[in-house]
């Protein structure tokens, strides 16, 4: 597999990564099902950090009716509302970046369906897929792989998070279509588990270990009946998760084969996709290009808030207009925490570069004023 070269991060990005990691888990996304609407758009707020307050990032995934993503979106129509009140874009208080661009990093888990049922041909296509989303990933991307196996668990851990290209593509050749049992539910739930632990470096200042999105793929015929855990039981698991975890099922097999809809079924209640591989490798390329396009169009709101520092939750609404120009907006909400970040060297030159970006106003006023309601300011 070949190695590709890191993208380069926008400079005065560069600095904001390194006070981020300090605070991994604070102020993530609320629960909520994502912004659907009749036109087919939504969007889902998939984290929030506020690690180098005044200055909050959220990262938000955008989605048309066929779950592919939105392009070219900007400030001007993409709308932030902070307690309640909406950010004029005039004032430049909000500026909006693709992920594909920055150093944060995403991490995945492969699961690999190594059931006798997939012995073959459609066992072969699946390693070809699995190796080939390996190679397309960025340097700093992380994978882990997941295999079913013929143990108590059902499962096995071949790999843990790793960015190396050739470690990972030695693993996958290693594995088999030997495995007796067929319990695709269990790795599956194993593999959400699996995307909540620490990755190596986690404790690093290093942009390369700042994980902003966890995502499933994975290569299977569908079958699941041994399994301990029942679909239902999963499904459950999914519906109940605080940071959606999406699920990307490639499936294999003969367009007949019922089981395939098990994988349809994960991929559709875990805000993911579902992909029937063909014969073809054509399909198996134009598959694993669409879920790398999908990991890496997220986009991330910078907004400069002006609520003073109390160490509470305050609530944010970020929406967008699609197309530009119809007046329809789409929203989804989460919170923010106000809190004062540790005057460490780095976190203080990541706000100095944030600052210069994104000024304060002279009057602390970044809202529009709309003379129909009555502002507490």
């Amino acid at each position: 597999m070949q190695h590709r070269t890191a993208p380069r991060a926008i400079p005065f990005l560069a600095f904001l990564l390194a006070a981020c990691f300090l605070s991994a888990g604070a102020g993530s996304a609320a629960a909520a099902a994502p912004a659907l609407n009749l036109h087919g758009y939504g969007l889902k707020i998939f984290r929030v950090e506020s690690a180098l307050y005044p200055f909050v990032h959220v990262y938000i995934r955008t989605f048309d009716q066929d779950m592919e993503p939105l392009v070219n979106l900007n400030r001007m129509n993409i709308g932030l509302m902070v307690r309640g009140r909406v950010y004029d874009p005039a004032k430049k208080q909000y500026l909006i970046q693709p992920l594909r661009n920055r150093p944060e990093a995403v991490r995945t888990v492969l699961v690999i369906d190594t059931a006798r049922t997939m012995a073959g041909p459609r066992f072969e296509a699946a390693l070809r897929a699995a190796a080939r989303f390996i190679d397309a990933k960025r340097p700093q991307d992380q994978v882990a792989i997941v295999a079913l196996a013929d143990n108590p668990d059902g499962y096995a851990i071949v790999s843990n998070f790793e960015r190396d290209y050739g470690a990972l593509g030695r693993r996958l050749a290693d594995l088999h279509a030997d495995t007796s049992a067929s319990r695709l539910y269990d790795a599956v739930a194993a593999a959400m588990e699996l995307t909540a632990a620490t990755g190596p470096g986690g404790d690093s200042l290093s942009g390369s270990d700042y994980v902003v999105s966890t995502s499933v793929v994975v290569f299977s015929d569908g079958h699941a009946g041994d399994s301990a855990l029942s679909r239902s039981d999963l499904m459950t698991r999914i519906s109940g998760l605080s940071v959606p975890i999406p699920i990307y099922a490639l499936g294999f097999g003969p367009d007949k084969n019922r089981d395939l809809r098990n994988l349809q079924a994960l991929a559709r209640n875990s805000f993911g996709k579902y992909y029937r591989i063909g014969r073809g490798a054509s399909s198996i390329t134009r598959s694993i290009e669409d879920i790398q396009n999908i990991l890496l169009s997220d986009y991330v709101v910078t907004f400069r808030a002006y609520v003073p520092v109390d160490g509470e939750r305050y609530p944010l609404k970020v929406g967008f207009e699609y197309p530009t120009g119809s007046g329809k907006m789409r929203y989804d909400s989460a919170f923010f925490e106000t809190m004062e970040p540790p005057t460490l060297p780095q976190i203080l030159a990541a706000q100095q570069k944030l600052d210069q970006a994104i000024p304060a106003l002279a009057d602390s006023n970044p809202f529009l004023g709309n003379p129909y309601t009555i502002s507490s300011r």
